[in-house]
């Protein structure tokens, strides 16, 4: 993924705090709504390369610095094809890299992220051809997903898949995967200026997971963050909240706050225009933001 707004320094842990316990993550449904939001692309994809002047839009420019639209279609390719070819790999041994974990490690790993992501791009000869080419190479590697999506409850159980960061369970990695495609389909839609709503249980999922890693990045109770209606979660050290009102309360929508979250949004910016409610003298969070890279 692109870097986003140079990454915060994490707070360090204080007397008090405590470590957040895991949210699991259902994997057939993880398979489910992979599939559903790689269909919701497909569409797109294959909507801008056969409506008009697809060539331009294909050049046009993105809020990913130098990545044009072309570059963007072809990174998500690329994640596509990944989740067929790293089926197959083994991540080897060591203890499995968290959901969590795998998000902080994008922050400090995203310039060079980036620069693999832009080389596998241009690697790509297919993504470099006509609208035709780039069409039906989104809509081959997308059928190539869903065969292995399909095969995956076959799988041993444990399966470890590698990453840049190290081992992750393959039922954790198809949550990034998840992940990927929802923030790259609100690029795009951003890129082409088109409504293009992800489907719900893989914007939950994201929601999801981004909230629980502002949540392992600073711990603590002093702030509570409401993203209905897909997750709460309290966060920064501080005096915890137990009973009634939570006098440090953060309040956005799904939408807003994975923007926030990437370093799409910045957090002046959602307060300006009223993308989000921040009460009690401890709710700014800009300093913790954005949480992924």
């Amino acid at each position: 993924m692109p870097p986003a707004a140079s990454a915060p320094r994490t707070p360090p842990k204080t007397a008090g705090t405590r470590t957040p316990r895991a949210r699991s993550y259902d994997p057939a449904r993880i398979r489910t709504a992979l599939a559903a939001q790689a269909e919701v692309l497909r569409v797109a994809v294959h909507e801008l390369c056969t409506g008009p002047d697809p060539e331009a839009r294909l050049a046009g420019p993105t809020r990913l610095g130098d990545w044009r639209v072309r570059e963007l279609v072809a990174h998500l390719g690329t994640v596509f094809d990944a989740v067929s070819r790293k089926a197959g790999l083994d991540g080897g041994p060591g203890e499995p890299l968290s959901l969590t974990g795998w998000v902080a490690a994008t922050r400090t790993e995203a310039p060079a992220i980036a620069a693999v992501a832009q080389e596998q791009a241009a690697a790509e000869q297919r993504y470099g051809g006509t609208p035709a080419e780039v069409d039906a190479a989104v809509a081959a590697s997308v059928e190539r997903m869903l065969k292995t999506l399909a095969d995956a409850p076959g799988f041993a159980p444990g399966l470890r898949t590698p990453t840049r960061f190290g081992p992750m369970l393959f039922t954790d990695y198809l949550v990034t995967r998840v992940l990927e495609t929802v923030v790259h389909g609100d690029d795009l839609a951003a890129a082409l200026g088109t409504g293009l709503p992800p489907d719900r249980q893989a914007l939950a999922a994201t929601t999801r997971l981004l909230a629980d890693a502002l949540a392992a990045q600073a711990p603590g109770g002093a702030v509570e963050l409401r993203i209905p209606p897909f997750a709460v979660v309290q966060c920064v050290a501080g005096p915890r909240h137990t009973r009634g009102t939570p006098p440090n309360v953060v309040e956005t929508s799904p939408a807003v706050w994975i923007r926030l979250a990437t370093g799409r949004r910045s957090w002046a910016e959602a307060l300006d225009v009223a993308e989000l409610t921040a009460s009690g003298e401890r709710s700014d969070l800009s300093r913790l933001l954005p949480v992924m890279g």
